[in-house]
């Protein structure tokens, strides 16, 4: 059974008594609306944990767009039966008064990897992620927390902070979990129709295809304005980004010369997508 805890002196208290018994403690933070992306970081948090926290929290801080935090799905009963049927010992599901109390002053900021892509065409996102995950990180008091790579550059901002703040936990960066067609899946995913949701496939094959494209040697800018033009004929009407950046401090690069990431946004109707895979 699942247990729901709001408070973090409740959740600071029974994370004592495991880790005095010699347990090893798995966080996998979230913002709900839960599918087999997030089950998958669930059950790598299990198999490398004794007790696995799941935290549940729309964080109004890294949304740009107040009708985009209103829209955002949210159904804690349906989590709450994922989670206990992965076998999930904590649900962590504070209220905004429990993360963010009167009087709440401070604001977490990570140059450098934060301020290309999304940092970009979100200002301030990052600071609200970085913030909220330092504040979590200190609520759950976890060894290991188990992060997507969907989201590349907000994996690269969460390496960074812990780093940087000697905070003692150890990140784990887990793959992309996707639709058969290919669609990263994605708590957006339920707000497309049914035509966009046929198009919106198009993203990860056109990305394929580029970075394909990119092994080979090609130059990137030529290689990235035809998968521009490409991904608005396949139905999106616009693109926010799409651009090669390096592994490891996202530089933007001319030629796939070293490890390197190809990361996308784009709108198809309302929805905004993001995706991105190796080079």
């Amino acid at each position: 059974m699942t247990q729901v805890i709001r408070s973090s002196a409740e959740l600071r208290e029974k994370v004592a008594g495991w880790k005095r018994s010699g347990m090893f403690v798995g966080v996998v933070p979230t913002m709900g609306a839960l599918h087999d992306g997030h089950l998958s970081l669930v059950r790598e948090a299990r198999r490398q944990s004794d007790r696995v926290i799941v935290t549940i929290f729309v964080n109004p801080m890294q949304f740009n767009n107040a009708d985009d935090l209103t829209k955002y799905p949210r159904d804690e009963g349906h989590d709450l039966a994922l989670l206990e049927s992965e076998g999930v010992d904590v649900l962590f599901a504070p209220e905004v008064t429990e993360v963010y109390p009167g009087g709440f002053a401070t604001k977490v900021s990570v140059a450098g990897v934060s301020e290309p892509l999304e940092g970009a065409f979100r200002p301030g996102h990052f600071d609200g992620v970085a913030t909220v995950v330092a504040k979590l990180f200190g609520m759950t008091q976890a060894g290991r927390a188990f992060f997507g790579e969907k989201d590349w550059q907000q994996l690269q901002v969460v390496r960074r902070l812990v780093e940087d703040l000697n905070i003692p936990v150890k990140i784990i960066g887990c793959p992309t979990i996707r639709e058969t067609d290919g669609l990263a899946m994605s708590s957006r995913n339920v707000r497309l129709s049914t035509a966009e949701r046929a198009a919106a496939p198009a993203l990860h094959r056109i990305l394929q295809a580029a970075a394909a494209t990119l092994r080979a040697g090609a130059p990137a800018r030529e290689t990235l304005l035809a998968a521009e033009a490409e991904i608005l004929e396949a139905g999106f009407r616009e693109v926010d980004y799409l651009d090669l950046r390096s592994v490891e401090g996202l530089r933007p690069l001319g030629h796939a010369t070293e490890p390197a990431r190809l990361l996308v946004a784009a709108w198809i109707g309302d929805v905004r997508l993001i995706d991105n895979i190796a080079v």
